[in-house]
């Protein structure tokens, strides 16, 4: 196990290879430094990370839980001769033209980089290309790629956890916080290195380039159609009538939510959306009756609460929503046998192949070829069977080019299986 260096302020005293026990990083090696929130402070960053070498580590902190906007609260910065940069992107948000200059034309590094490079776009910081640790570690057949697990595996240190849910929209952040944001970036470059190297010797480098820019380049996921049906417990309402009152409420409070940029559940949680739903209230009283809706702040709003479960039983039948979701792909996979045998065969088949690629390969049968995909290819079959046009149907669907090569003789074999076999 290698001795992690962080631009050379980790020594070789805090080895594990004698121990074999990880060191706990409590602290950056350099300390941790003070969060930037002024243009002149923000230029000397810039200027720093401009004079660093090699790509940047980037990661955010959100506060996802407290508030309904997935805003960066904070942004951690790492560069190899520059240190580590903590920018507070609120109090800077027009200001951010020089972090643009420096990392828009860098390759940054990232782990699990789609979760965070959302919210760096809205501030129209957006990576020349990436490299996803989280992503490498799966393709390198790591069962377990959280960051901290792979630090620990690859680098031989632990890593001070606690605040991952926390609310990073406070003011000011606590040091014990930026401690933890800190350390998310210290150790990144040197992961990386540790990775590629692995991916390297697998011969799966290029697969993970491949994956790599997939991600960089991924559109945003279109708005669900009905977003409503996600509310925890809904499977408990059967009539459309009763969906209508978790709709009407449901787009109650997201409204009310948005407003106050606050965390829809903090407005209001699903369990008494469905319980209000359930319990079928006729007056307020009923209502403030419930859980939650007896508590102080909700008693405010249970008039409002009640008018929007009215308002639901007013409806005419023909806007009542249908009591299964919409959904424009295959249906759930143990109805399969029944509606059409010949399908749940090739998808046995393909799901068997595909495995046993997977397994030979070392890595999550997930990141050999989407599982939707393959659904909606056994499903619905191209016409014609031949590996190009297999082949054909997976790049429309969105498999890399590695993809496609290690799976497409496989998956155009098992397409051709009936349940008379």
């Amino acid at each position: 196990m290698g001795t992690a260096q962080a631009d050379g302020a980790r020594t070789g005293d805090e080895t594990t290879e004698d121990s074999g026990t990880p060191v706990l990083l409590r602290e950056p090696a350099e300390g941790t430094p003070p969060v930037v929130t002024d243009p002149v402070a923000l230029a000397e960053a810039c200027a720093r990370l401009a004079a660093g070498t090699g790509a940047v580590a980037v990661d955010t902190e959100r506060a996802s839980g407290y508030r309904y906007w997935p805003k960066a609260y904070l942004v951690q910065l790492r560069r190899e001769g520059s240190g580590t940069v903590l920018i507070d992107p609120i109090a800077l948000a027009d200001d951010l033209a020089p972090l643009r200059d420096v990392l828009n034309d860098t390759e940054w590094v990232l782990h699990a980089a789609s979760q965070d490079l959302p919210c760096l776009a809205e501030l129209d910081l957006r990576p020349l290309s990436l490299f996803d640790t989280e992503l490498a570690g799966r393709l390198a057949g790591y069962e377990r790629v959280a960051l901290g697990t792979l630090v620990e595996l690859l680098l031989g240190y632990t890593l001070e956890k606690g605040h991952s849910a926390a609310d990073w929209s406070k003011r000011p952040l606590p040091i014990d916080w930026l401690n933890y944001a800190a350390l998310d970036v210290e150790l990144l470059n040197e992961l990386r290195a540790k990775l590629e190297t692995e991916l390297a010797a697998q011969g799966k480098l290029e697969w993970a380039q491949q994956e790599f820019e997939a991600v960089r380049t991924a559109p945003p996921p279109a708005p669900r159609a009905e977003p409503w049906r996600r509310t925890s417990g809904v499977h408990k309402i059967r009539s459309p009538r009763g969906l209508a009152a978790v709709r009407e409420m449901w787009q109650a409070r997201d409204e009310l939510a948005r407003k106050r940029d606050r965390a829809p559940s903090r407005i209001l949680p699903d369990s008494a959306i469905v319980n209000a739903v359930t319990s079928d209230p006729k007056t307020v009283e009923e209502l403030q009756a419930l859980p939650v809706f007896s508590g102080r702040v909700q008693r405010k709003y249970t008039a409002s609460w009640l008018r929007h479960l009215q308002a639901a039983k007013a409806l005419p039948a023909s806007e009542l929503p249908s009591p299964s979701q919409p959904n424009d792909g295959p249906p759930p996979v143990n109805r399969w046998a029944d509606k059409d045998p010949d399908a749940a065969a090739r998808l046995a088949a393909a799901r068997a192949a595909l495995a046993a690629i997977a397994e030979d390969r070392k890595l999550p049968v997930e990141n050999l070829l989407l599982p939707d995909l393959v659904r909606r290819t056994c499903w619905r079959p191209p016409a014609d069977l031949a590996e190009d046009s297999v082949a054909d149907t997976l790049r429309a669907g969105g498999a890399r080019p590695w993809q496609v090569e290690l799976t497409v003789a496989a998956l155009s074999k098992a397409l051709h299986s009936t349940a008379s076999e």
